[in-house]
């Protein structure tokens, strides 16, 4: 078993930044792809980000390349979303996620609980 606890979440203003972190127990940290979804209002939960075990390749669907960052630290068991350029579309429920490899799947082995995001104008 694998328990994902998410931080980082809150509100800010359309243009700024947050960065979330998610801190891993159970298992090996660095077996692990790690990833970040994010669920707004009435719409599915959609991919945002993930990154290797190794943390040498990283992956971002299109509309936050270049605005979000996803890292990892394994040696304190924990993975970053670094989220910049914040718009109307980021409002969310963020999860971590980890799975046994990429590309990572619509329902990963491990969910965390959420952090939500609130972008205001």
């Amino acid at each position: 078993q694998v328990q994902l606890v998410e931080s980082g979440g809150g509100a800010v203003q359309a243009g700024g930044s947050l960065r979330l972190s998610c801190v891993a127990s159970g298992r090996t940290f660095n077996y692990f792809a790690m990833g970040w979804f994010r669920q707004a209002p009435g719409k599915e939960r959609e991919f945002v980000a993930a990154i290797t075990g190794t943390g040498r390749r990283t992956y971002n669907e299109g509309s936050v390349k270049g605005r979000f960052t996803i890292s990892r630290e394994n040696a304190k068991n924990t993975v970053y979303l670094q989220m910049n350029s914040l718009n109307p579309d980021a409002p969310a429920v963020y999860y971590c996620a980890a799975d046994s490899g990429l590309p990572m799947p619509e329902n990963p082995d491990y969910w965390g609980q959420g952090t939500q995001v609130t972008v205001s104008s």
